[in-house]
């Protein structure tokens, strides 16, 4: 009797190729610095506690995707700091998201950083229909194929 073994071929997704590029725990870490306004590689450094070499690593991985940019502050010695891009801006939700099931499933006790809302409010984030407005449940939404 003889079996037939059927190659693997995993599903095209854009999660996962978005995985590809910010999928990793120091790399995210970075993205977070980033929007809470630290600039400098040993500030991210103390505040990420990743290894140097592997920040290093990372940085220049996330500049060559086009996530952040360089830029030079002092020639003497050189030193730069890390800016999002408009692509790495766009990650905002992402972050916010995770932040938000962090502070709901796995933090202990009150959540270690509040986001406030300019209207005063803590910020909770939420996921929209961009065309008609409505929070999005599960259950409202269905997988079709893209169009070609």
């Amino acid at each position: 009797m003889s079996t037939v073994t059927r190659a693997a071929s995993p599903r095209r997704c854009s999660i996962a190729s978005a995985l590809d590029v910010i999928g990793e725990k120091w790399s995210l870490l970075v993205i977070r610095e980033l929007f809470l306004g630290v600039r400098r590689f040993n500030d991210i450094v103390a505040n990420t506690g990743a290894p140097r070499d592997v920040l290093t690593a990372r940085l220049r991985r996330l500049e060559d995707l086009g996530v952040l940019t360089r830029q030079e502050y002092s020639q003497r010695p050189p030193r730069y700091e890390y800016r999002l891009t408009d692509a790495g801006k766009e990650l905002r939700p992402v972050i916010m998201a995770l932040k938000q099931w962090g502070d709901d499933h796995v933090t202990d006790g009150p959540p270690p950083l509040v986001w406030e809302h300019t209207c005063g409010a803590e910020f909770v984030p939420r996921t929209h229909c961009a065309a008609c407005g409505d929070p999005v449940e599960g259950r409202q939404l269905t997988v079709r194929s893209a169009r070609a």
